[in-house]
């Protein structure tokens, strides 16, 4: 802007080659017009310029201003819609809080609901265990009882036995150990060979009742049975006459002779009888002494059965001991009856000796173990 009055129309702003002052003075008013003539036209158009820049300023004012309130009005709209959408999110939240506290709720209850449930099982498992094993340990200590007063092992013998077949169908592997100790003891009892009591005293009374039927060595059984012979023939000696009488007298004579011989050496022979007799007062028994020797004899049998019930054996050993010298000393060992009774006098007294019943102390400790929950 400042270089514009230094153009071709101007010479006086230009340096002159020859130094003439006169010429110098005459050119400047025409010049200094021309510069005002521009300088005016420059400063109107910077004013022009300026107005139009002030224009356009505020045309992008107005313009930022009208944006701004848009944007203004817009993140109005948008903070309204974003406080509802808050508003929303929050009342979302709280009732989704609120489900989640009472899904949490259910869960606890579902869960201490799923844990009592557990424990019911548990328990009731735990109670149908307890309850077989009170089962067992009450019918074993029964049967220990009904063994001990029986005197025979078959009570103990028949409850484990069915103990073990109880425990075999339930199979439960916590009460394992309790049927090998059930198992153990089952079969120590059977080993055991305890007397039964029940059997010995049968047997006592099979030879009480066949007391008052023993012949004695005074009173023999074949002497009975020679005159019972005797009596038969006498007794149809009549019958013999008859037929020899319808037979005629020849034939019937000699028959007669010879049944009549063999009836008289029937008679002899009865008459005599050897005998060995180890103790001569059996063969001096009378018939009253008889009577109380069979009575004795009794009498010491039912001692002796009495003392197995009492389970007094030695007193029964005693009693046995006797009723055997009795039955050897004045009763006849030829008669099947005698030597029946006798074996059977002498089965009892080998059987009646004291044996210790084992007791199943290794099933009551399992079950004492497993009741206890170890």
């Amino acid at each position: 802007m400042s270089q514009t009055p230094a153009s071709s129309d101007t010479p006086a702003l230009i340096a002159p080659a020859d130094p003439v002052p006169v010429v110098a003075t005459a050119a400047r008013p025409a010049g200094s017009s021309h510069w005002l003539i521009a300088t005016a036209l420059v400063l109107a158009a910077l004013a022009t310029a300026a107005l139009m820049l002030a224009w356009s300023t505020q045309q992008r004012v107005k313009a930022l201003e009208s944006e701004l309130v848009r944007r203004q009005q817009d993140s109005g709209s948008q903070a309204t819609e974003a406080r509802a959408s808050a508003r929303q999110a929050e009342t979302l939240a709280r009732e989704t809080a609120a489900k989640t506290a009472l899904l949490e709720a259910r869960v606890a209850e579902t869960s201490m609901q799923r844990s009592q449930f557990e424990d019911l099982l548990q328990s009731l498992a735990r109670s149908r265990d307890e309850n077989v094993l009170a089962d067992l340990d009450a019918a074993i200590r029964v049967a220990l009882q009904q063994s001990a007063i029986t005197g025979s092992a078959e009570p103990l013998v028949a409850t484990l036995r069915q103990a073990d077949e109880r425990l075999a169908r339930y199979n439960q592997p916590r009460l394992e150990r309790v049927r090998r100790a059930v198992a153990q003891d089952l079969e120590r009892t059977r080993a055991a060979g305890v007397a039964d009591i029940g059997l010995l005293s049968i047997r006592l009374d099979e030879v009480i009742r066949q007391v008052g039927d023993l012949p004695l060595l005074s009173q023999p059984e074949a002497r009975v049975g020679a005159a019972g012979k005797a009596m038969g023939a006498v007794a149809s000696a009549p019958a013999a006459a008859a037929s020899r009488a319808a037979t005629g007298w020849g034939g019937s004579l000699g028959k007669s002779g010879a049944s009549l011989a063999a009836y008289l050496w029937d008679e002899v022979k009865s008459l005599l009888r050897v005998t060995r007799i180890d103790a001569p007062e059996a063969m001096l028994l009378m018939p009253e002494q008889a009577f109380f020797l069979r009575e004795n004899l009794k009498l010491r049998l039912l001692n002796a059965r009495l003392a197995l019930l009492s389970r007094q054996f030695d007193t029964a050993q005693t009693d046995l001991r006797e009723a055997q010298a009795a039955l050897d000393r004045y009763f006849d060992r030829g008669s099947r009856r005698v030597v029946a009774a006798s074996d059977g006098v002498r089965q009892v007294a080998a059987q009646a000796r004291q044996v210790v019943l084992p007791r199943p102390d290794a099933t009551l400790a399992a079950i004492a173990t497993a009741s206890a929950g170890r």
